[in-house]
């Protein structure tokens, strides 16, 4: 049994339930007029085909998924046992199936850095960190100062286990669309350039993320399209956000409320009359280029004057590296870069062809029927996921992933670095 799974004859049991189920009441039939039934027993939908068939977007594993994705809810939450004082690291490395060797000499000579602020969700977390994490990397977990105290205990026992993750020496009480938000990135930023790594690229990630590319391709990508280039995708300011920069806002925090209103109080033009753009508040940045934001004034300036407007990381990283002779700037650029695979609701049907879990602003939480548009995205990483709500997308995702990071590798594999195989979902080719 692992940290984070349930049990696998529940599993089992559940898939036999539904293939009964849809035995005796002849579900729909799919377009191409053969019985889901059939379907199932002629493509061999056991546990161990499952996920194959829904990275290839099959109709009745679609079914039998939908149906059974309850009996992969966690049959123990994974927070008790990470704090389970018989649980030292070397414990916890073998259980959570951390890699703990560079797997190619093209990685260990490239170290990136990595931003993770979480604020609750450990399962997440969990998922998220063992499937970024090498030991040539750096990684700097901001944890929300409203997070609960057993969740803080948690992540702070797992980066306790390696020389190469530490928590950020000042923590923010994060506000959605609040200037904290940006300023718990700079925090890490701030440790991150005092730490003794040679990283090149730093990468800021949130809980609810995974990646889709391995750290191997996301190397090769930095260093062959991004080459000493910053990574923010972005546009001029368009007129329908204007309002986040043009009046001043304020956050808000008391008992255990957060968020931001608007004030009366019109704001200035930004200083050294920079344009402002507008675009994701996830990046790619050179190392010189994050000197040049903790350092330079014009960034210095930028940062106070937007600690009152709204979503102050949707406009400062993106509008710095438009100026001309920052380090790694790209003063002409625009959306390009696949740094995040996301579900716009205002996009369905333009880039994608709708949610199949739910919306949360206006961004979807990934359902079994998105796993074959991830799949085939050509994005570094994803977001959003809930492995509470979705847990059969969450494990998929990342079976197939380390299955990906292992066949990729160039050295030897260790037994523990293949995650458990306790649904069967490893066994397909």
């Amino acid at each position: 049994m692992s940290l984070l799974g349930c049990t696998k004859s529940g599993f089992i049991l559940c898939v036999g339930v539904c293939l009964v189920l849809l035995a005796l009441n002849n579900i729909t039939q799919p377009e191409d007029g053969t019985s889901i039934l059939s379907e199932i027993i002629e493509c061999g939908y056991y546990p161990g085909e499952l996920c194959k068939s829904l990275f290839e977007g099959k109709p009745a594993a679609l079914v039998v998924g939908n149906l059974c994705q309850e009996a992969l809810m966690p049959t123990k939450k994974p927070l008790p046992t990470i704090l389970d004082p018989k649980k030292n690291c070397s414990t916890l490395i073998g259980e959570l199936h951390f890699i703990t060797k560079p797997l190619s000499e093209e990685e260990a000579g490239n170290p990136l850095a990595f931003i993770l602020t979480i604020h609750k969700n450990l399962e997440m977390f969990l998922k998220l960190f063992t499937a970024i994490y090498t030991p040539q990397n750096i990684y700097c977990i901001h944890v929300d100062q409203k997070s609960p105290k057993d969740f803080s205990q948690a992540v702070q026992k797992v980066a306790d286990c390696f020389p190469n993750v530490f928590i950020a020496t000042k923590r923010e009480t994060v506000v959605y669309a609040g200037i904290s938000r940006l300023q718990a990135d700079l925090n890490c930023m701030e440790d991150l350039v005092r730490y003794d790594s040679p990283w090149n690229h730093v990468i800021n990630l949130c809980g609810q993320d995974f990646p889709i590319k391995t750290n191997r391709e996301i190397v090769d990508y930095l260093k062959s399209k991004w080459n000493g280039k910053n990574l923010t995708p972005g546009v001029k300011q368009p007129d329908h956000i204007k309002y986040r920069t043009q009046i001043s806002y304020k956050e808000f925090v008391h008992k255990g409320k957060s968020y931001v209103y608007p004030t009366k109080k019109g704001k200035g033009d930004p200083p050294y009359n920079l344009t402002l753009y507008f675009g994701t508040a996830y990046y790619a940045l050179t190392r010189d280029f994050v000197q040049f934001v903790l350092s330079d004034k014009r960034a210095t300036d930028l940062l106070e004057w937007s600690k009152d407007t709204y979503s102050p990381d949707e406009h400062y990283w993106v509008t710095l590296n438009r100026i001309k002779g920052a380090p790694g700037s790209i003063p002409d650029a625009g959306w390009e870069g696949n740094i995040r695979a996301i579900k716009w609701r205002d996009q369905e049907g333009i880039n994608h062809s709708g949610c199949t879990g739910h919306y949360v602003r206006d961004i979807c939480v990934y359902g079994l029927g998105d796993l074959q548009w991830l799949a085939d995205s050509p994005h570094l990483y994803a977001n959003k996921f809930d492995p509470l709500r979705y847990p059969l997308v969450t494990d998929c995702l990342e079976r197939q992933y380390r299955r990906r990071v292992l066949i990729g590798a160039e050295v030897p594999i260790e037994d523990d670095w293949h995650l458990p195989d306790e649904y069967g979902l490893l066994t397909y080719p």
